[in-house]
């Protein structure tokens, strides 16, 4: 035996394809499959997650705090991490992630202006602090909002 003639048991699958409820000569006739009473008998059944009374799981489990659905996760950086590029190198987020500065950019990256930068550079990132952009803008380099 080998994958290729894999099939189910004999008498394990049948068709679910046959009309419910039309007659005892059709073979599914007066309860339709469906027992004697008792509620599973009935139409309108019960509402996900209701557990016959007991206390569901969802209101079982404590509840705290908030998430914020429009928060946006962003990446600090420092601009002393920065000293890792040569001069007049454009860092882009891409040239982040090579580097290893950072790992995953989630919804942005953000420069920050702490630490010393040396070199001329042209900054590409999703947003910057005001003492981060003063202090590229003084060695001569650019900070490009994308």
């Amino acid at each position: 035996m080998d994958l290729s003639n894999l099939r189910p048991a004999d008498g394990s699958k049948h068709s679910d394809n046959f009309r419910r409820g039309r007659g005892h000569g059709s073979g599914n006739g007066k309860t339709a499959g469906k027992g004697h009473k008792g509620q599973k008998a009935r139409s309108g059944g019960t509402r996900p997650g209701f557990e016959g009374g007991q206390m569901p799981l969802y209101r079982r489990i404590p509840k705290r705090g908030f998430t914020c659905r429009n928060s946006k996760e962003i990446i600090a950086i420092n601009l002393g991490a920065l000293e890792v590029f040569e001069n007049d190198a454009v860092v882009s987020v891409e040239a982040l992630i090579e580097a290893g500065i950072v790992k995953n950019p989630r919804d942005g990256v953000k420069i920050l202006g702490n630490g010393e930068l040396t070199k001329k550079l042209t900054v590409q990132a999703n947003a910057f602090s005001a003492s981060a952009k003063e202090k590229i803008e003084a060695l001569g380099g650019k900070a490009e909002v994308i």
